[in-house]
């Protein structure tokens, strides 16, 4: 019958703890288990954790790829099916960048906005935008519309 007072750890699951630098009789004395020559085994050393041990380091092995323009102007881009489901739900008849943020469509002024012609357009809408698809300006002026560039 086990008393609480006389359970132990099973053998082997705990180990005793390295007193290091403790003298010659802890085993640990000397070195201290820093070896004897090298940057590690000495007071204050540090490396970096990014640091390969003066291996040529991950960033400049991996070779270089492909190339980011910096000017690219990056477009909010709105479908002409959103514009008719809009159209139809809220009776509208001019579309402008104040009623896309209005309704949701786009999420800044700060970037240009580019309608695409990926849909459908019945409606009858004079549409201003900084940019347009040659597709979305053909189903707009064949709806009857206007595609007016900012």
């Amino acid at each position: 019958m086990d008393i609480l007072s006389n359970l132990k750890y099973a053998n082997g699951s705990r180990k005793n703890k390295k007193r290091i630098a403790r003298g010659e009789g802890s085993g640990h004395g000397g070195t201290s288990t820093r070896g004897m020559n090298g940057q590690m085994s000495r007071a204050g050393a540090k490396s970096k954790a990014w640091f390969e041990g003066g291996q040529m380091p991950l960033q400049r092995r991996i070779p270089k790829l492909g190339f980011t323009s910096p000017f690219k102007i990056q477009f909010q881009v709105v479908n002409l099916d959103l514009l008719e489901k809009l159209a139809e739900s809220k009776k509208l008849e001019e579309i402008n960048l104040k009623t896309l943020m209005q309704f949701g469509l786009i999420s800044t002024f700060k970037k240009p906005v580019k309608i695409l012609g990926d849909g459908i357009l019945k409606s009858k809408l004079k549409i201003q935008a900084n940019a347009f698809s040659k597709t979305a300006i053909e189903k707009i002026q064949a709806a009857g519309g206007i595609a007016e560039t900012i």
